[in-house]
C-alpha cells in the first residue's frame, strides 16, 4: 500500500472543502449545465457511480452528458454495457429502428442496471435531440463491455449471412468450437483449465478473416461492418476473459478493462479526429486505479488507461452518497431488492463529504490548462493536498451485502489522485426498473469478480 503524508488536519480539510464545494442547482437548469462548461476542452469525460442501482447517479450523469452534447459537441456516449444490447439503443436514438430495446435488450441479470426509467428518459431525450441533426452528426450510444459471447456470435453470423454467405459458413465452423458454452461460458473457462481444447485460435482467425475483407465490406456499409468487427472483437475478448477467470481476479479484471478502453479508442477513431466521448461506468472503472487498493494489488482500469493516453484531456468524475436506498441483489442471479444503504463509515471519504454539510455538490480539483506565464493555482493545490490521504471509499455493484459492508464494499483510495472531481449526493434512492423484475436467463457474466 502506498504511504501518503498527512497534509491537513481534519478541521482544515473540512474548511477547505466547504470553500470549494459548489452546490448543485436543479439538474434540468442552465445553471447546472454551466457548471460543466469547465470540461469543454476534454477529449473524454468519464463519469462514475458508487453503485449500479441508484437513481440520482443515473440522472446526474445524464444531465452532465446532455450539457456536454448540447453545449460542446460531444458525440459518443459509451457505457458499461454489452455491445449488442447497447446497439439496440444506438439504432433507436440515431433513427434507424423503433424503440424496441425496452422489451428486447438487457434481458439477463442484472436487468435493472440498464432497463430502468432513468436510462429510458435519457434515450427519449437523445432520440429527440438527434432527430434534428443530419445522420452523420447524430450522437452514438455504445456498449464497452465483454459479456455478450452468444449475442455477439449471432451478430457476426447474421451480418455475414446478409453480405457474404460463403464466409458465413466458414465463420459458423470456427464458432462451433464455442457453441456448447454459449450460455454458460464460465464452464468453458473451467474446462480449458482442466485440459480441454481452447477455442482461442478459432476466434482470432475469424476476426482476422473479417478484417481482411475490410475494403469489400466498407463498400456495402461502413457502419454495419464496424458493428460486425466489434462483435468479433467481443467474442475474442470474452473467450480470453472466461479462460482468465480461473487464473485469478486480477487477470480477468485487467483483460476486461483493457477491452473496454480499446473499444473506447476505436469509437473515437471511427468517429473521426475531432470526436469526443462521455463514458458511464462504475467508480471502480472510472477512477484512476493506481490511486486505490485495487491498483496497488496489480489491477488497472479505464480511468488509469485514459489518464495515461490523454493526460489532462481525460476528466475523471466520481460520485458518492451517504445513505438511502439502492436496487441490488443478495447474491448473483437472484431477484432485485430495494435495500437500505447504511450510513457511511467514520473513516471514509463519504463521511468527510457528509461533514462538509452541502447536501448536493460538485468539488473540482482538476489542474488548470497550462498557459505560458500563468501562475499556479495555490488554492487548487491546497485542495488536492487536503484530499491526498488514504481513506476508505464505498463501492456497491449489483450485489449489496450490508451485513459485511466493510469487507464487501469498501476499499482504500487517495481521492486527489483517483478523480479530478467529485459529485456528492448526501441521500439517494433506488432506480426504477421499467417493467419490474425480468426473468434471469442467459450467460453468466461478472460473477464472482466484477463490478
Amino acid at each position: 500500500m502506498k504511504e501518503h503524508v498527512h497534509r491537513a488536519s481534519d478541521a482544515e480539510r473540512l474548511a477547505l472543502l466547504r470553500r470549494h464545494a459548489e452546490p448543485l442547482p436543479p439538474a434540468d437548469s442552465d445553471e447546472f449545465a454551466a457548471l460543466f462548461d469547465r470540461y469543454a476542452d476534454a477529449r473524454v469525460v468519464l463519469i462514475g457511480e458508487a453503485s449500479h442501482g441508484t437513481s440520482e447517479f443515473y440522472r446526474m450523469r445524464a444531465a452532465i452528458t446532455r450539457a456536454l452534447i448540447v453545449r460542446h459537441g460531444f458525440a459518443i456516449v459509451a457505457v458499461e454495457a454489452d455491445w449488442p444490447d447497447a446497439a439496440q439503443i444506438d439504432r433507436q436514438v440515431r433513427g434507424q429502428q423503433p424503440p424496441s430495446w425496452q422489451t428486447q435488450a438487457f434481458q439477463r441479470f442484472p436487468t435493472w442496471m440498464w432497463r430502468n426509467q432513468e436510462v429510458a428518459e435519457f434515450c427519449t431525450w437523445l432520440t429527440g435531440h438527434n432527430a434534428a441533426l443530419p445522420a452523420e452528426q447524430r450522437v452514438e450510444f455504445r456498449g464497452l463491455d465483454v459479456y455478450s459471447l452468444s449475442a455477439s456470435i449471432g451478430a457476426v453470423l447474421a451480418y455475414l449471412e446478409r453480405t457474404a454467405p460463403d464466409e458465413a459458413q466458414a465463420a459458423r465452423r470456427r464458432y462451433d468450437c464455442l457453441k456448447p458454452w454459449e450460455n454458460a461460458p464460465t464452464l468453458y473457462g473451467r474446462n480449458v483449465l482442466h485440459g480441454q481444447h481452447s477455442c482461442e485460435d478459432a476466434v482470432v482467425e475469424q476476426l482476422r478473416a473479417l478484417l481482411e475483407q475490410r475494403l469489400a465490406h466498407l463498400g456495402e456499409g461502413g457502419e454495419a461492418f464496424f458493428d460486425a468487427t466489434q462483435n468479433a472483437r467481443v467474442v475474442q475478448a470474452a473467450e480470453q476473459y472466461y479462460r482468465a477467470m480461473y487464473h485469478g481476479s486480477v487477470a480477468s479484471w485487467n483483460l476486461r478493462d483493457q477491452h473496454m478502453f480499446d473499444t473506447l479508442e476505436r469509437l473515437l477513431e471511427h468517429r473521426g479526429p475531432a470526436a469526443r466521448a462521455v463514458v458511464w461506468a462504475h467508480n471502480s472503472h472510472i477512477g484512476n486505479a493506481s490511486a486505490t487498493a485495487m491498483g496497488w494489488a496489480g489491477e488497472f482500469n479505464i480511468g488509469e488507461l485514459s489518464r495515461d493516453a490523454w493526460g489532462r484531456e481525460a476528466v475523471l468524475i466520481g460520485m458518492g452518497t451517504d445513505r438511502g436506498t439502492v436496487a441490488a441483489a443478495d447474491n448473483w442471479d437472484e431477484p432485485m431488492r430495494i435495500k437500505q444503504v447504511r450510513p457511511s463509515r467514520s473513516d471514509s471519504w463519504e463521511q468527510v463529504f457528509l461533514q462538509v454539510g452541502v447536501p448536493a455538490s460538485l468539488t473540482d480539483w482538476r489542474e488548470d490548462a497550462p498557459r505560458e506565464g500563468a501562475r499556479r493555482d495555490d488554492a487548487r493545490d491546497e485542495l488536492r493536498d487536503a484530499l491526498a490521504d488514504t481513506l476508505l471509499q464505498r463501492a456497491i455493484g449489483v450485489i449489496y451485502r450490508p451485513q459485511s459492508e466493510r469487507q464487501s464494499h469498501y476499499f482504500e483510495a487517495v481521492l486527489a489522485e483517483q478523480f479530478d472531481a467529485w459529485l456528492w449526493l448526501e441521500e439517494t434512492r433506488a432506480v426504477t426498473p421499467l417493467d419490474g423484475e425480468a426473468p434471469c436467463s442467459g450467460e453468466e457474466d461478472t460473477y464472482p469478480f466484477g463490478e
